[in-house]
């Protein structure tokens, strides 16, 4: 018999941990040839998540939680699921459903044809905003790029083998993006697709400002892009002094040379803002290094339930 870990991050999600183990449960009976391990990760949740987790693990010892110090963030507790579990395989899913169980029957079956890694696909992404999509498309546009695959309709939904959960493990990094690194370790990949299903209870704990944060450390953690971006800039204002210059040496000897005032206060203006920017980007890029060599730890593990 197989046994599959599921990692489960939950941050503030009392409502959600009951339905959500009764899901697994019933979604197991269409599974004969397997069983679960139910690995909660609570990272710092400041409700009753941690003691409805305990009230499951008195009944049912297949669920078992990793329970964080303070709030370290998704990707920690991503990582921190991954190097607690003990099956042959793991999924990582949703606490809220809106990553349906049910979808695991396929992904177990192509895991069982000999694929190592199972990429849930969405169909769509849900009640999102214009801004939401536009945002997404283009933050996924650079890390598609980065990567070399299409991450466009990407999801932490998917199945590992434990092969590819022992390297992954095995990442120093503080500073992580599982949803890319699970493309970048290899190995035998295929895709599952589901449709994002409607949140049980609570609501989303991503703010627009969170999700442009999470965007901006994931794209620097994974992408050289941003520092292409500064080379571009200085290129092309090379490009335009250039032109002004040559423009400037033609008018002169025509004798119709014109006040370069505003042009000056404009070419300023323009280069100072670039610079500022390339600066930023590239501060950026200093701080994550600087987080990295201090080797703090990803996230502390206050408490563990088995």
């Amino acid at each position: 018999m197989n046994k599959i870990s599921l990692i489960v991050p939950c941050y503030n999600e009392e409502s959600n941990v009951e339905p959500f183990y009764n899901a697994i449960v019933q979604t197991f009976t269409s599974i004969p040839d397997s069983d679960f391990e139910l690995m909660f990760v609570n990272d710092g949740s400041k409700d009753k998540t941690l003691e409805k987790i305990e009230e499951l693990n008195h009944k049912d010892k297949r669920v078992k939680c990793v329970s964080f110090a303070r709030n370290f963030g998704k990707e920690a507790a991503l990582f921190a699921g991954i190097r607690n579990i003990t099956g042959d395989c793991a999924v990582v899913l949703d606490a809220d459903l809106q990553h349906p169980p049910a979808v695991m029957v396929e992904m177990y079956a192509k895991w069982k044809e000999g694929f190592e890694v199972v990429e849930g696909v969405k169909t769509d992404r849900g009640k999102e905003g214009l801004f939401h999509k536009l945002f997404t498309k283009v933050f996924y546009g650079m890390i598609s790029k980065a990567v070399g695959m299409d991450m466009k309709n990407s999801s932490d939904y998917k199945l590992l083998d434990k092969k590819v959960i022992a390297e992954l493990a095995k990442l120093k990094e503080r500073n992580t993006f599982f949803r890319a690194l699970s493309f970048w370790v290899g190995f035998k990949k295929t895709t599952v697709y589901y449709e994002v299903a409607e949140r049980v209870s609570g609501s989303s704990k991503w703010s627009t400002k969170s999700l442009i944060k999470y965007a901006i450390n994931n794209v620097i953690c994974f992408s050289y892009a941003p520092l292409h971006i500064v080379t571009f800039l200085g290129s092309v204002f090379i490009l335009i002094g250039l032109g002004i210059a040559i423009d400037a040496v033609i008018s002169y000897f025509k004798g119709i040379s014109n006040d370069g005032f505003p042009t000056l206060v404009i070419l300023l203006l323009l280069g100072f803002g670039a610079i500022m920017l390339s600066l930023g980007i590239i501060g950026v890029y200093i701080a994550q290094i600087y987080d990295e060599i201090k080797g703090r730890p990803q996230y502390i593990i206050g408490r563990k339930i088995d």
